[in-house]
């Protein structure tokens, strides 16, 4: 019954922002979790390169989600600034047919998180003003749960295109990677206009007014929450060892999985995100986000040290299952403490610095991770599992930390 309440009590703007979510998911997980096969198999990329072009993406959309957050704080509105995004993001995708070099795919790659830069922060400024404190975990756990759904659906429709294609092939072809690629851009193009349709900008609060019109836009740390600057330290802390997903993939075919039973593991994966990430989000509207945020770090560190210790494909299969229960107390509850924190004069730019400096991390994070598997040049690198060790050493220092924190 209480659950029904909640649902209830849903701004329009949640399910909006979620069915589009979910669109985008269906399909940038139709290709995103292809591409590193692609590079590896097809075009003999090393894990160093892997890396840097994962790297690369993540920081560029990190770097410009600062400014679309700040921007949309600046002229108090969220909805356009998020269209324009997955704009960007629906225009670029189609290009990767053509890729033949992993310069090519950088580029593309590039566009594409531009255009997630700017929708990001804009999108997850419009969830929180369209909630209350008391619901807000649970709204976010719900977007989360309709783009992992979405997820979830992609990797579904990868799974079967692969095994039309190439039933019991260990690696990925070219002519299967192009066909996920075009099939990829009907459920994107259906979210920009879901959004652009459907959402609505709310008349700002006084606060957010106040600050309409007046100046440059805020893109510094000063006079936020010292909890919040805390926060995000630990939060870099944390990132540094959390690497591209990439190289779990790559570690499960390494330990003897094909490309369709690697799909397969995929969808295991954000099939128990997907369920956990609304009731883990408005379990912490109960309990307090600060421990459902650190036992999803701990579980993180277990799966990474299993990813690291793991001698058989069907262990990455299993713990990889195991890594979606991570995501969904984590994702969602994060951005919801994001907004406990932060004024929602504030929450543009708060959004931007958090999901800049996560992304900005993560090109360090992937580098080293490629530079401790394979090395580069002369020097082998430390092997697979060297990666995995690092994240999850790095995880449980985080959650110490976090624990610690006033």
């Amino acid at each position: 019954m209480k659950q029904q309440n909640k649902f209830r009590q849903l701004h329009p703007n949640i399910w909006i922002v979620t069915a589009t979510s979910f669109l985008t998911d269906i399909s940038s997980e139709m290709i995103v979790y292809l591409i590193p096969l692609f590079l590896s198999n097809v075009l003999g990329v090393r894990m160093a390169f892997i890396g840097l072009i994962d790297g690369v993406a993540e920081t560029t959309a990190s770097l410009i989600k600062i400014y679309s957050g700040a921007l949309s704080d600046k002229i108090g509105k969220r909805k356009w600034l998020a269209v324009l995004g997955y704009g960007i993001s629906t225009v670029a995708k189609p290009f990767l047919y053509f890729a033949n070099t992993w310069g090519w795919v950088l580029g593309i790659r590039f566009a594409d998180r531009v255009g997630k830069g700017i929708r990001t922060a804009p999108r997850d400024a419009l969830v929180a003003a369209s909630t209350d404190v008391n619901n807000r975990g649970f709204a976010f756990g719900l977007h989360r749960a309709g783009d992992t759904a979405g997820a979830f659906i992609g990797i579904g429709i990868a799974a079967l295109i692969i095994w039309l294609t190439q039933t019991n092939e260990a690696l990925l072809s070219v002519n299967t990677f192009r066909i996920a690629v075009l099939a990829s851009v009907v459920p994107a193009v259906l979210a920009v206009i879901v959004l652009a349709a459907g959402a609505t900008d709310l008349d700002p609060s006084t606060s957010l007014r106040a600050g309409k019109g007046s100046g440059m836009m805020r893109l510094s740390l000063k006079g936020i929450n010292p909890r919040f600057k805390t926060f995000l330290f630990i939060m870099i802390l944390f990132t540094l060892g959390n690497s591209s997903d990439s190289f779990i993939i790559l570690r499960a075919q390494e330990r003897g999985l094909n490309v369709l039973q690697t799909m397969f593991m995929l969808m295991t994966f954000t099939a128990i995100y997907t369920f956990l990430s609304g009731p883990l989000g408005a379990l912490s509207d109960r309990l307090g986000r600060r421990k459902l945020i650190i036992g999803g770090w701990l579980a993180y560190a277990f799966v990474y040290l299993g990813f690291a210790l793991a001698n058989a494909g069907w262990q990455i299969w299993m713990l990889f299952g195991l890594y979606g229960i991570f995501y969904a107390a984590t994702e969602g509850v994060a951005k919801a403490l994001v907004a406990d924190l932060v004024p929602e004069s504030q929450r543009g730019t708060a959004y931007g610095l958090f999901n800049a400096a996560i992304g900005i991390a993560a090109l360090p994070a992937s580098l080293l991770a490629g530079l401790l598997w394979q090395g580069l040049g002369a020097w082998a690198g430390f092997g697979p599992s060297a990666p995995f060790f690092f994240g999850a050493t790095l995880a449980l220092i985080a959650s110490i930390l976090f624990w610690r924190m006033k």
